[in-house]
């Protein structure tokens, strides 16, 4: 089998690399088809010699599957196109659009797999299968070791993390930052981590402070704090779902469904209470329903059950013999980027 990562944006690689693992303990061969963002933070670990830098290179490269995190691959690629999704964002509708780029959605659970068969009847042309997603692997395998001491964090602190999603029908921030500044212990350090496309006038806001105990994370991965903090607090955002996998308390702010996967609250004065409530019993505020319906695949090996499965429909020639629609204005759009990048049209 031969498998190309096609990477665009920053926060795909913990996503792929769980996947790019399992590839080097089994033989699997494989490239990387990546942004100027990626090469820009191209991991260590990854082998450089593996980068292919032109449509060309990737046509002669030939892989049988080419593996998206994002919402869109370059037709020109021969293979087949596989959705893996860059979070676990089942609430929202924009995880559902089809945009006719993908032969086969790689779902994460039960609730996502679902929809996605409706939409299999309704357009014909795609596979679904459910596999769970791989960046749970990569959390559940995190190392932390000496995590505290990385960020500076006393051994005998509480931590909160806050992680708030950005868009402006479900964002909690405007509503929440006011409060926490007066409510946080100091037994306690928060770490605020926002999403890059956060206002920044409210990102401001908080710097602000002259609380030492509230810190502003700047980091793509957020992984490691899911690992350091005792408690989240959210609103919508799918990162609720990551959390949720290592069996900690979440509180979350006017969230918007799914809406007793954790403590979930209406009004700024009501966090104080949640946050004792969560501490005093958390492990029964842990939903693990609501995982099971999301994401019931926490062994570890969700890697294996994807390259399995990619397998399964290249050796049994599982995909539909009804051809994607012709897709003009999305692979216009991809031509028109493709000679931005090279230059062309700066």
């Amino acid at each position: 089998m031969k498998c190309l990562f096609y990477i665009a944006k920053i926060y795909s690689i913990p996503i792929i690399k769980p996947l790019v693992n399992y590839c080097n303990q089994t033989n699997i061969e494989y490239g990387f088809y990546i942004s100027e963002k990626i090469e820009r933070n191209f991991p260590e670990e990854w082998d450089k010699e593996k980068k292919i830098g032109s449509i060309s290179e990737a046509k002669k490269f030939h892989p049988d599957f080419i593996l998206c995190p994002g919402n869109f691959t370059d037709f020109r690629i021969p293979g087949i196109k596989v959705q893996i999704f860059h979070g676990l964002g089942v609430e929202k509708k924009s995880h559902y659009k089809i945009r006719h780029f993908f032969d086969v959605y790689l779902t994460s659970g039960p609730v996502v797999t679902k929809k996605f068969q409706q939409l299999q009847k309704r357009y014909g042309y795609f596979l679904v299968r459910e596999t769970g997603w791989p960046k749970i692997d990569y959390i559940l395998n995190y190392d932390t070791t000496n995590l505290k001491k990385k960020f500076l964090i006393p051994e005998n602190k509480k931590v909160i993390l806050y992680a708030p999603t950005f868009s402006r029908t479900m964002e909690s921030a405007s509503d929440l930052l006011p409060v926490i500044p007066e409510i946080a212990k100091e037994d306690e350090i928060w770490l605020l981590k926002f999403h890059e496309l956060m206002n920044k006038d409210i990102i401001e806001s908080i710097k602000k402070t002259k609380k030492t105990n509230l810190k502003v994370i700047d980091i793509v991965d957020i992984t490691p704090l899911l690992h350091l903090a005792d408690l989240m607090i959210s609103d919508t955002s799918s990162v609720i779902y990551e959390f949720m996998v290592l069996n900690k308390p979440v509180i979350t702010y006017k969230t918007h469904s799914r809406k007793n996967k954790g403590i979930n609250i209406h009004y700024p004065y009501q966090l104080k209470e949640a946050i004792n409530r969560a501490y005093a019993n958390s492990l029964k505020i842990c939903a693990k329903e609501q995982l099971a319906e999301v994401n019931p695949y926490l062994s570890g090996n969700i890697s294996k059950r994807i390259f399995d499965t990619l397998d399964d429909i290249k050796q049994n020639n599982l995909l539909p013999d009804k051809k994607k629609p012709a897709n003009l204005f999305r692979k216009y759009q991809i031509l028109f980027h493709s000679l931005f990048r090279k230059g062309y049209l700066r």
